[in-house]
Order: C-alpha cells, then sequence, then structure tokens
C-alpha cells in the first residue's frame, strides 16, 4: 500500500513537473512578444507636386506605401513645410521615417527642411536608447548623405534607367540588412538586374571613401560600375538604424510604367525582404500616438491614390 502510495506520488510530482515547466517558455515568449511593437506606423516624407495645383500640392508615390504595408506596417504621411514644432510631435509618435525618391532639391527644399529635422531628431534620439530608424531610398539616400557629411557630394551617372546587379563588399557578411536574406536571393542579387536605378547623381566609392565624416558613418554594403565609374549603391549606418540605397526596393513589386523595372520572382522576392528588414527595425520602437483618435487622423488611410495612367512615372500617387 505505501509502494502504490510511493509510486502515486512521483506521478503526481511528474505531473506538476511538467506543467510548471511548460509554462517558461509561454512566459518568456509573451515577454518576447511585448518587447516588440506588433502595430509599426512609419513615415513616410512627402515632396512638393509639379505643376501644384489645387489640393495637389504634395505628393507621395503609393509604390512606398504599399512597400511597408506588405510588411506589415501603416503609413503616416509627413507633410513638408509644417514646422519644427509639428515635426517634433510626429516624431514622437511614429516608429521609423522612409525618405522616398524623387526629384526634390536636397539643399534648399520643404523636403530638405523636414529630412534634416528629422534625421537630427533620430540621432539625438539613438544617442539616448530611443531606437528610430532612417531609411532613404535614391533622393532619399543622396539627403542621408549631404546631413551626415554637410556636403554635397554627388557625380553624374548615366543611371537614369536601368536595373543591376549588385557588387556586395566584403561588409555585407556582418551586416544588418542583408543578414536575414536567404542564401539564393543574395546570389541572385549579386548576379541578376534585380535593383532598379532612376538617378542621375551618385555618391562615388572614391568620394565616399575620401569624405571622413560618410566613411566614418556609412559602412558600403555595395557598389555598382556604369560607364567606368563606381558608385555606392547600399549603405548602413555603422552606430545607428540607419539605411540608404540608391536603388529602389518598391519598384520591382508595385511600379510597372517602364520597360526597365523587372518583376521576377527574385526581383519581388527582394521587395519583400527589404521591406520585411526595415518594418522589423521599426518594430523595436515603442513611440505612440496620445490617442487612437490622433493615430487615426494621421494615417494615410484618410487619402485615396490616384491612378497615373500609363503613362505616368508613378502608378499611383497620394496627392495633399
Amino acid at each position: 500500500m505505501a509502494t502504490r502510495s510511493y509510486s502515486a506520488s512521483k506521478k503526481a510530482l511528474f505531473f506538476w513537473f511538467c506543467v510548471v515547466f511548460a509554462c517558461f517558455p509561454l512566459q518568456s515568449s509573451a515577454k518576447t512578444r511585448s518587447a516588440s511593437n506588433d502595430r509599426p506606423v512609419i513615415g513616410i516624407l512627402a515632396q512638393d507636386a509639379r505643376p501644384p495645383r489645387p489640393n495637389h500640392t504634395q505628393y507621395i508615390a503609393a509604390s512606398y506605401v504599399k512597400f511597408l504595408e506588405a510588411a506589415g506596417a501603416r503609413v503616416a504621411p509627413i507633410l513638408v513645410n509644417q514646422g519644427p514644432d509639428a515635426y517634433r510631435k510626429l516624431f514622437s509618435s511614429v516608429n521609423g521615417i522612409l525618405f522616398p525618391g524623387g526629384s526634390a532639391n536636397i539643399s534648399s527644399s520643404g523636403y530638405a527642411t523636414a529630412a534634416k529635422t528629422f534625421y537630427n531628431l533620430a540621432v539625438e534620439a539613438n544617442d539616448r536608447g530611443d531606437y528610430f530608424p532612417v531609411w532613404g531610398t535614391c533622393l532619399g539616400y543622396q539627403m542621408l548623405t549631404l546631413l551626415t557629411s554637410g556636403e554635397r557630394l554627388l557625380s553624374s551617372t548615366n543611371t537614369s534607367a536601368v536595373s543591376l546587379p549588385l557588387n556586395f563588399t566584403d561588409a555585407v557578411k556582418d551586416s544588418r540588412l542583408f543578414r536575414d536574406f536567404p542564401s539564393d536571393l543574395m546570389d541572385d542579387l549579386a548576379t541578376e538586374p534585380l535593383t532598379e536605378n532612376s538617378h542621375r547623381w551618385s555618391v562615388t566609392l572614391s568620394t565616399h571613401k575620401k569624405n571622413e565624416a560618410l566613411n566614418k558613418f556609412y559602412k558600403v554594403l555595395s557598389t555598382n560600375t556604369v560607364q567606368g565609374i563606381e558608385f555606392v549603391s547600399t549603405v548602413e549606418a555603422n552606430h545607428y538604424p540607419i539605411y540608404g540605397t540608391i536603388w529602389h526596393p518598391e519598384k520591382n513589386a508595385f511600379e510597372w510604367n517602364r520597360p526597365h523595372m523587372v518583376h521576377t520572382p527574385a526581383a519581388v522576392r527582394t521587395t519583400f525582404y527589404t521591406a520585411q528588414f526595415f518594418v522589423s527595425e521599426a518594430r523595436k520602437n515603442s513611440h505612440r500616438f496620445e490617442s487612437e483618435e490622433e493615430e487615426s487622423d494621421a494615417l494615410i488611410y484618410n487619402y485615396n491614390p490616384t491612378y497615373s495612367g500609363p503613362k505616368g512615372y508613378f502608378v499611383q500617387k497620394y496627392y495633399f
């Protein structure tokens, strides 16, 4: 009788041990989830519409919005000419910002002023441990180089309508940006023309290396060479979550009006892995709007995209 009682006690003890042990991973997982922002809102910087029309004075290409939404983020348009107080308030509410491509003047425009404000706020925030990511595409990357170096460092290149493979540097092995890209996609990026270029101005690799501020702040992850000129095509900051590409990751999946834009499966995967990376960076930020109503009013859902037609450079635009 005592033996049976002892055996039953052992079984009961084992049962409760299993229950307690099984709970630990669940508790750990819950902590991990609570540390991640599963409702990220990313600001996209607008720029002046040319020519302006009533209710069409600024725009954001819809492909940038779709790019971020496809990876699980929502978008808040950041309008130009709003003033520093408005930008500081928005900065405290969004979880990252994207400086898109376009044709704004990077030295003197509403785009340039807003970008400078957000860049400085992001650097200050990260210095005090407030993780805030910044992404620059094409014009946005050019903007970053000016903001970081204090100089306009651009050289003319024949790259206004071409898709290219990436020439990866040794730094890509330890990069944050490409860390989770599948090896077969990295091979495709290195051998196939998957990155769309729509720029006439580039930062050459030699210029990047000679500029102390730029070379110290960013590591070069890839370059391209066109007509004998080697230029920087992908960078990430050494000590900040700040990233730039002269190529357009959003176009492969969402822009269709130019024959050089690539839509192969590998090209589209490039779009989504790049978006997933930047949105994952935004998830690390805990900024919030002061109320649900304020958040709702700030989102791009309040606007409707306009179809530009088959001859438009962008398939759709949001106008403000």
